[in-house]
């Protein structure tokens, strides 16, 4: 069924969806100015809407495969351009690093995609999937709001 590539990737993009879930947050808590409501609307909305129960989906399926996810003395934070800025008026900033780790997720989560296939985990490959298809879409709403800041 499953093997331990499957087993890495579903605890290494928990591990990306809860940090993720936590800079949104603080991002969407820390900026300011005008043109940070609608980031921080969708920095919020992304995080307790997508992110989150993505974690969820995938400790599910982590404990469905005898595993479990990782917990706090685990956690392995890596994402650096994800920090709040010192400016909280750089918004620019918080969107470039959105897309820098969407694009993050996205390779994880088709790596995730071609292991579960080649382990024959068709369960597991529905999930990459369907989270996939959620990142590439969060991805594309942010590359048009950094759009908007070239104009």
């Amino acid at each position: 069924m499953t093997n331990d590539r499957v087993i890495e990737l579903l605890r290494s993009a928990y591990n990306d969806e809860m940090e993720t879930v936590m800079n949104y947050l603080t991002n969407a808590s820390v900026l300011d100015g005008v043109s940070a409501a609608e980031v921080k609307d969708s920095l919020r909305t992304d995080a307790k809407q997508e992110e989150l129960l993505h974690a969820e989906r995938l400790g599910k399926r982590l404990k469905e495969l005898d595993a479990q996810p990782p917990a706090s003395f685990e956690f392995e934070p890596e994402q650096e351009a994800l920090q709040p800025p010192d400016d909280t008026a750089d918004v620019l900033s918080v969107i470039d690093g959105v897309i820098e780790y969407e694009q993050d997720a996205i390779d994880t989560y088709r790596s995730l995609l071609e292991a579960a296939r080649e382990a024959d985990d068709p369960v597991t490959e529905d999930l990459a999937i369907d989270i996939l298809s959620d990142e590439e879409s969060h991805r594309s709403e942010f590359r048009s709001f950094r759009k908007g800041y070239r104009e």
